[in-house]
């Protein structure tokens, strides 16, 4: 099996694959896929829908094996929080 090299910095990668997913994404996956993952190749601008990161980076290197992926969790700023409440809770609990 080879290795899969990194051929942008981070600040690219993340710079592209925000462009990308705001750009020409967005509007094709957010309806019925909230929460759900994005994998999108930077270089080609495919991507993939799933439930975990897993899935959808593996979905997109079995049809573009050299992809460069960035990942996106629908409707979040991120893909992982941190802390034991979400911000909505938060917010929620302070209006009760």
């Amino acid at each position: 099996m080879a290795t899969r090299q990194r051929r942008y910095s981070k600040e690219e990668l993340a710079k592209r694959g925000q462009e990308l997913y705001e750009l020409k994404i967005r509007q094709q996956v957010e309806t019925n896929n909230y929460g759900k993952i994005v994998a999108i190749d930077i270089e080609t601008g495919a991507f993939e829908v799933a439930e975990t990161i897993l899935l959808a980076t593996n979905k997109l290197f079995d049809q573009y094996p050299d992809a460069q992926p960035w990942i996106i969790r629908i409707g979040y700023r991120a893909v992982y929080h941190f802390g034991a409440r979400s911000l909505v809770e938060k917010l929620l609990s302070k209006t009760v």
